[in-house]
């Protein structure tokens, strides 16, 4: 048997589609870990690449099974729906490496003003920093955050800070430094790391499934050599 022919041609196919369930959930554990660490944020990126894990994964048993019994519809709206799952895995890739640092505080920012105080002071206590781009707390403020008097950087010293006490800053003409960090400054890595590693994998990923779509089209026109003649469409 000669490679190329229908033995190896369903071989790698069947090799892809075990491939593909090993990338889905490599997809969806890499984009759920990124999201998870990005916390505050509900990224619909990120959230689009664990779709397409999850979509992936589903496909993949319909084509193995298409693969092992040479199944003609089935290999049919494999190949079709495994090319757009290519074009739009493909852009949620590009879409998450594109996006830059100033997009990515945007969307922390919007993030933290649609939480809620508890959450807030959840996240300060998880993440020990206080506050999201400064230390005031006033409630006019749609950045405005609860008192951090019980986040660990303000327990161990300097808690006579405005913020450790739960007093906006600058109420004083010398007020005192706030020893926690921004959110801000514990969100930035994480939130990069968060696109760069999601889109990176997905993008590269999205390259294999072009190679299924290709071997597809190749072992479903080739006829098996055990089928009656009469049988091949």
């Amino acid at each position: 048997m000669v490679c190329g022919g229908f033995g190896c041609s369903k071989n790698a196919l069947i090799t892809l589609n075990v491939l593909y369930i090993i990338i889905s959930i490599i997809l969806i554990g890499v984009a759920a870990y990124s999201r998870l660490a990005a916390i505050v944020v509900s990224l619909g990126l990120i959230g689009g690449i664990i779709a397409c894990g999850v979509f992936l994964f589903f496909i993949a048993l319909v084509g193995l099974i298409g693969a092992v019994r040479h199944h003609q519809v089935l290999l049919f709206f494999y190949m079709i729906i495994l090319f757009l799952l290519f074009l739009l895995q493909f852009s949620l890739g590009c879409a998450c490496l594109a996006v830059n640092r100033e997009q990515e505080i945007s969307l922390v920012r919007n993030g933290w003003r649609a939480a809620d105080m508890t959450f807030k002071d959840t996240i300060q206590n998880k993440l020990i920093c206080c506050g999201f781009e400064d230390v005031t707390l006033n409630k006019t403020d749609p950045l405005g955050h609860p008192s951090c008097d019980a986040v660990s950087c303000c327990t161990h010293d300097n808690t006579d800070a405005p913020c450790c006490k739960g007093e906006a800053s600058g109420v004083t003409d010398d007020p005192v430094k706030c020893p926690c960090p921004t959110c801000l400054e514990k969100f930035k890595p994480r939130i990069h790391d968060a696109f760069s590693i999601t889109g990176g994998v997905g993008l590269f990923f999205s390259f294999t499934e072009i190679i299924g779509v290709w071997v597809t089209i190749r072992y479903r026109n080739q006829k098996d050599p055990r089928a009656n003649p009469s049988s091949f469409l």
